[in-house]
């Protein structure tokens, strides 16, 4: 019985490496590039309704980046409470509820407001709204400015950088309002007793106990994680993302095992089932 067990095992083990992981794996590639592709999208409205208002085209960029920032942090608040909730959850994995039943506990215990499934919404206005209006008014105007290159693989490493230079910077602004976030949806140090409320209080509360830099905790893995996003900062219209690089189209190919081909605005997979 034990090497049939032991043949099972190994085998049902196969199967999830070589079809299961890569699927996932595929599918939560498209789903952040779908994310991201629904920010530029609102971001596009934004700067539609902006063109009536005869604004600078840099003021315009900045203004329409902060509108996507907070309507995406009017959408996400709910959601990040709950994760934050579930993170900082000390039970057993298996003990732990599902993110329906954390959210429908939380608002059972607290309500939809401030203090429950709204917790911390003002921090997360300040750090969606000003990240995307730094990032936005960075990137467009710099980009508008340096020289655009025929040579394909140097116009890919200016749009990145650019990129880069623009989710570093934002990052850098906006990460007092990310940990004045976390003190305010995460656990309380005292349990039973409220100390970070509200945004601003927080950071002074921050800045009062633990000095300057800890309004600064966490800087480097968010650029880590922030700023590699000007890869695909740019897109073809409001509703698609161009791919500047083939090594999505392998990297696509190599989780799958499917070809992958493209045309200007969409992306193929041809499966070789």
């Amino acid at each position: 019985m034990m090497p049939i067990q032991w043949l099972t095992d190994e085998l049902l083990g196969q199967i999830y490496i070589v079809h299961v992981f890569p699927d996932i794996l595929f599918q939560t590639y498209i789903f952040t590039l779908e994310l991201l592709r629904h920010l530029f999208f609102t971001f596009e409205q934004y700067k539609k309704l902006l063109g009536y208002a005869s604004l600078p085209p840099g003021l315009a960029f900045a203004i329409a980046g902060l509108g996507s920032g907070l309507t995406e942090a009017v959408v996400v608040n709910p959601f990040e409470v709950v994760k934050v909730t579930l993170q900082t959850n000390r039970n057993a994995f298996t003990e732990q509820p599902s993110s329906f039943v954390q959210a429908r506990q939380i608002i059972k215990t607290d309500g939809l407001g401030f203090q429950g499934l709204n917790k911390g919404l003002t921090a997360t206005l300040g750090r969606h709204g000003v990240f995307n209006m730094v990032y936005f008014g960075f990137y467009f105007n710099v980009k508008s400015i340096l020289p655009v290159n025929k040579d394909p693989n140097l116009e890919f490493l200016r749009k990145f950088g650019i990129g880069l230079v623009s989710g570093t910077i934002a990052s850098i602004i906006n990460i007092p309002f990310d940990v004045a976030k976390s003190r305010i949806q995460g656990p309380q140090p005292v349990p039973g007793e409220i100390k970070y409320r509200t945004c601003f209080k927080t950071m002074a509360t921050v800045y009062k106990e633990e000095g300057f830099l800890a309004l600064y905790k966490g800087l480097v893995p968010k650029i880590m994680r922030l700023g590699p996003g000007g890869l695909y900062s740019d897109f073809t219209n409001s509703q698609d993302i161009l791919w500047h690089s083939s090594w999505d189209f392998i990297l696509l190919s190599v989780l799958t095992g499917n070809a992958i081909s493209s045309d200007q605005n969409c992306l193929c997979i041809h499966s070789q089932v």
